[in-house]
């Protein structure tokens, strides 16, 4: 079991995580019709809203209250009410999704006492699901504030008790902030082989997988349906991808009755056996669709094309709690040595890795440990390069954000299909990196082969 360890440094000197405010963004934007608005200043939500463009390459409808110095000390629900009614009159969302900051949550405001209030006397906002959750941006990182907008959706919108009429084949589906679009939809493609019937909260794989609608709207492209979300309590049960999302899986299963199971990761062999076992129970089946079937076999054969290259491989890698687990746990069982871990937060679910340590730092920290500890390969973000460029390493993008490549969205490294690109993807970054054997790398006795007279032995640095 990992030992969490804090870095004792003043300051970051390479950030790795992004803001709980952007985290719970991202989650409103997976709402069909929706909106994400940030209870603070100007800035904090520039600087997401750039943050978000340069990841997705996208329009994104991120708004903001605009608090002055005046609302920052006597309060700022008139620049709450004033924005909602802004945002109802231009864009006549269907959905609100509001995420505090700091500088709202140092100054202590109780924005759900005074949506009530705004609410009781507006009525021309009665069609619009207003939903608000705490993302102070000093606490945690962007699964924390993406989990903690899932379970604010979850207490707001789905109605509590029992549904009168259950349906079978219906299934719901808690997707983390560590997921990308691309993997959402193989997820979804993957409950619907069974014959099931998703209810994917929140479903970013129709709003920020990058397509162009048929006309502008001002609010999000896709995404999961309020009508579907106020049904999820007559579904056969939940399925919970991610450890951050457990709380709201519970607090689905305390509202409606309905059973979850938690799935720390879906990637590798044995992670997405677990899926589809649970799958099958659901569906009340022992048949696996052979495309399914294929999809496995390719899998394992792809394990044993690569182990010959993830063996002994050391790798750093810093990435949000669940993505940590998720990548780190797979390159673990295929032979690989996780020489350093850098993550945002503590999580419960970082006791699943078998490693020393897991350093809650930042990028500065994994170029230090990777260093030291002689890493082949960097796994991070794209604030990584810098690092790589330094070390001399290859580097594999993932987590957010990644803006200096094309096509993030489309990454998918979950599923069997997901998990063998992934496998792939690191033997192809190992063997990009030409290897020249030295002298100094054979040992006291290098061993003679009957190339030697083609190439004229290197000298070694004085």
């Amino acid at each position: 079991m990992a030992q969490v360890v804090h870095a004792e440094r003043a300051l970051s000197t390479n950030p790795l995580k992004a803001s709980a405010p952007l985290g719970a963004a991202i989650a409103y934007l997976g709402i069909e019709g929706g909106i994400p608005l940030f209870h603070g200043a100007q800035g904090c939500t520039a600087f997401a809203l750039v943050a978000l463009v340069r990841h997705f390459k996208e329009a994104i409808p991120l708004q903001t209250t605009a608090m002055n110095e005046i609302s920052a000390i006597l309060g700022g629900a008139e620049q709450v009410e004033e924005a909602i009614g802004n945002l109802v009159a231009r864009a006549q969302p269907g959905f609100i999704g509001i995420a505090s900051t700091a500088l709202t949550e140092t100054r202590g405001e109780d924005v759900a006492h005074e949506l009530a209030a705004m609410r009781a006397r507006r009525p021309d906002l009665a069609d619009t699901a207003i939903v608000y959750a705490a993302t102070p941006d000093y606490t945690g990182g962007l699964e924390d504030g993406f989990a903690a907008a899932v379970e604010a959706i979850v207490e707001t919108l789905v109605p509590a008790g029992p549904a009168a009429d259950l349906r079978p084949e219906q299934v719901n589906l808690l997707v983390g902030g560590h997921l990308n679009p691309a993997d959402v939809e193989a997820i979804t493609q993957l409950v619907e082989a069974f014959g099931l019937e998703p209810i994917v909260l929140p479903d970013i794989s129709r709003s920020l997988d990058g397509h162009v609608a048929d006309e502008w709207r001002g609010t999000a492209l896709g995404g999961a349906r309020l009508d579907d979300i106020r049904a999820m309590g007559a579904s056969a049960g939940t399925l919970v991808v991610g450890e951050r999302l457990r709380a709201a899986g519970e607090r689905l299963a305390a509202r409606t009755g309905v059973p979850a199971q938690v799935f720390p990761s879906l990637t590798g062999l044995a992670a997405v056996d677990d899926f589809v076992a649970a799958l099958m129970a659901i569906a009340r089946t022992t048949h696996v669709p052979e495309s399914i079937r294929r999809a496995r076999a390719r899998l394992v054969d792809a394990a044993l094309d690569a182990h010959l290259h993830t063996g002994g491989l050391k790798v750093a890698i810093a990435a949000e709690p669940d993505l940590l687990v998720a990548l780190a746990g797979t390159l673990q069982r295929m032979g690989a040595e996780i020489v350093a871990a850098v993550t945002t937060a503590a999580s419960p679910a970082l006791a699943r890795l078998p490693i020393d340590e897991v350093v809650v730092g930042d990028l500065g920290d994994l170029e230090v440990l990777a260093a030291q500890r002689g890493a082949d390969l960097l796994l991070t973000h794209a604030h990584g390069r810098q690092a790589a460029a330094r070390l001399g390493l290859p580097l594999i993008r993932a987590g957010f954000p990644v803006f200096d490549r094309l096509g993030a969205q489309d990454v998918c490294r979950v599923g069997y299909a997901g998990s063998r690109a992934f496998l792939y993807e690191v033997a192809n970054a190992v063997l990009a990196q030409a290897h020249e054997p030295k002298p100094q790398d054979w040992g006291a006795h290098p061993v003679a082969t009957e190339f030697d007279h083609v190439r004229p032995p290197v000298a070694t640095p004085a």
